[in-house]
């Protein structure tokens, strides 16, 4: 097949670094923004939304998101916005995401803990049976909002506990939020059996990587793409194969690196890396998952079985079970052998 987007186009994905409220579409937003106009700045008309997420930098852009997280003010906002998000993935032939959501945001903002997990766990049980899609939560610290927000999402996630609840994350901005300081909060999220999936060297560098690691025990970073700065570092994700989070049009939108030819992901895939490839919040920074992957075919020189090598890495990657994991495998195998045809 030499059709490159229709080949990416029916690919089956895994997608593991995605933003719960990052994901609303402009229409969503907007719908939103229409019932709460004059209480907020995010444009009611979705043909504005596109120069409203312009960003100047990543300050600029957790201030754009945070507006938009504001738009959701109840549990049928929380509704709407998880079914839409699984619906938009599936129609990318994404078979499991694992979606990374901040409950603190949300309960901060008044909606109430059991209520809001309520919702998403409703809307995730109806996805799974409308759309063929497996969604999974990565409970997240926002970062800039500090070790009070670190106790409350723990505790969110403790009480409430919800079925599809499998890891524990941290976002926001990296500079002047030292992963350090989270440490006794993923200890205590490992000891009750979360995953450890924060963020770290988008906008930093190879340092926060390694605090994640040596600190809040790691087993993916959320983005990680400083880690090229480091060939020791390189070496210690590529011999315990840690996998990372890669996102490339996020890097350049939020202006983390300067171009996409300047993007680093030849580099750490020719290091050995695991690498994945993600959407992060892929209507803000105007792609999709299938956009993501034809960014990196163009970066990494490949074609179908090097773009099917990476979603069997996101599998790899993935925090499915086994036989799950063996089962999308499969799923992408036989698409691949079906395109030779």
């Amino acid at each position: 097949m030499t059709d490159l987007p229709a080949f990416i186009a029916g690919l089956p994905k895994v997608e593991l670094h995605v933003h719960h409220v990052g994901s609303a579409s402009p229409r969503i937003v907007a719908e939103l923004a229409a019932r709460h106009e004059g209480s907020s700045p995010v444009p009611a008309d979705p043909e504005r939304l596109a120069d409203y997420f312009q960003f100047s930098d990543f300050a600029h852009f957790i201030e754009v998101y945070l507006s938009v997280v504001d738009l959701i003010r109840d549990p049928e906002d929380v509704w709407i916005l998880t079914h839409e998000v699984a619906r938009e993935l599936a129609r990318q032939q994404v078979r499991y995401a694992e979606l990374t959501v901040t409950p603190y945001s949300h309960v901060h903002r008044g909606i109430p803990a059991p209520a809001f997990c309520e919702a998403i766990e409703d809307a995730r049980k109806r996805a799974e049976a409308d759309f063929g899609i497996a969604l999974r939560w990565c409970f997240d610290i926002p970062g800039e909002a500090g070790l009070p927000a670190a106790e409350e999402t723990l505790r969110i996630a403790l009480e409430q506990q919800p079925a599809g609840l499998i890891s524990f994350g941290l976002g926001g901005p990296e500079i002047g939020v030292p992963r350090p300081q989270f440490k006794p909060y993923f200890d205590r999220a490992r000891a009750a059996g979360l995953r450890s999936v924060p963020h770290a060297g988008e906008t930093t560098g190879p340092e926060t990587i390694w605090d994640a690691l040596r600190e809040l025990g790691a087993e993916r970073i959320g983005h990680g793409i400083s880690a090229a700065l480091d060939p020791e570092l390189l070496t210690h994700l590529a011999e315990r194969q840690i996998a990372l989070e890669i996102c490339p049009t996020s890097n350049v939108r939020t202006r983390a690196v300067a171009t996409l030819d300047e993007h680093p992901l030849p580099q750490l895939v020719e290091a050995g890396l695991l690498v994945t490839i993600n959407s992060d919040d892929p209507p803000m920074f105007g792609t999709t998952l299938n956009d993501e992957y034809a960014v990196a075919a163009r970066l990494l020189g490949v074609g179908p079985d090097g773009l099917a090598a990476l979603a069997r890495a996101a599998v790899t990657a993935s925090f499915l079970e086994p036989v799950e994991q063996a089962r999308v495998s499969g799923e992408i195998d036989t698409y691949l052998a079906s395109t030779r045809r």
